[in-house]
């Protein structure tokens, strides 16, 4: 089976700690603990990408991007990004997997992405202004 968002969202807004809300091509899903999410489907991936925080509010990009090369691999399933936002760089996480990913496994990389947004807040927050 391949997963489309109308299947997506009827799977995520099951979880009483997640609100679901569909946004044109994508979901936007918020945690219990305010974190924002937002999910896509591109091609044979579901996109799963969250905010981390501006890269104007970093003190030096470079410190910090070198921090994240050496640390990201304690981060199981999420990698950080610079992504363009309405013409603003942000620094975010983000995983993906297969359209046709079990349920579970799109549960799984939903709640790891929620749990590594705070853990890297918490890891770069002496690298923000």
């Amino acid at each position: 089976m391949t997963w489309d968002l109308n299947q997506l969202e009827t799977l995520l807004a099951d979880n009483q700690d997640l609100v679901v809300t569909k946004e044109e091509n994508c979901l936007l899903i918020a945690n219990s603990d305010g974190i924002d999410a937002w999910l896509a489907i591109s091609g044979e991936q579901i996109l799963v990408e969250s905010l981390l925080f501006a890269k104007s509010e970093v003190k030096d990009c470079t410190v910090l991007n070198e921090e994240i090369l050496k640390t990201h691999m304690i981060f199981p399933l999420t990698t950080v990004g610079i992504s363009q936002v309405a013409g603003d760089e942000y620094y975010t996480a983000f995983g993906s997997l297969s359209s046709q990913s079990k349920a579970e496994s799109v549960v799984i990389e939903l709640a790891t992405l929620f749990q590594n947004v705070e853990a890297f807040l918490d890891a770069y927050q002496d690298h923000l202004k």
